[in-house]
């Protein structure tokens, strides 16, 4: 890693953090909305620590499913966030002021491909991600569990 690659990552952690915090103290009526996007808070248990972990992430739904894209701007590694429900997929999700509890999966080739399009649609940046890493992006369907 490069040292610029370095700075951009703590950076990028820290612009999340604060995020996720103006996100929760205004119960979503700040940060709801990025890129013309809707932003939801995914919190996860780390992989190590155990520690809960909460990001702001770009999304899509459908009904009471939702997805997300662990793209991390196109680097070459997974997003920890995406590392950590690969290793425990129950998660929460605060959806402007509410939370409930999910599940996550990855979408197999098939239904990648239909949401794909979709992120794609929504967001145009995560085709030049695409491009930018050696990696497949994952789709990561997130469906509640109660």
């Amino acid at each position: 890693m490069r040292h610029t690659d370095g700075v951009r990552d703590a950076t990028a952690r820290r612009l999340s953090r604060l995020h996720a915090a103006l996100y929760r103290a205004t119960r979503g009526r700040v940060g709801t909305r990025l890129v013309a996007n809707d932003m939801l808070l995914l919190t996860t248990r780390g992989r190590t620590s155990g520690r809960a972990h909460t990001v702001p992430l770009l999304y899509l739904a459908d009904c009471e499913t939702l997805v997300v894209i662990a793209s991390w701007g196109g680097r070459d590694v997974h997003p920890d966030w995406y590392l950590n429900l690969v290793a425990q997929p129950t998660a929460t999700v605060m959806v402007e002021d509410s939370s409930r509890p999910v599940v996550a999966r990855t979408a197999g080739a098939a239904e990648r491909a239909t949401w794909w399009k979709r992120a794609q649609a929504a967001y145009p940046g995560y085709r030049t991600y695409q491009h930018r890493t050696r990696r497949e992006i994952p789709i990561v369907i997130l469906e509640p569990t109660s």
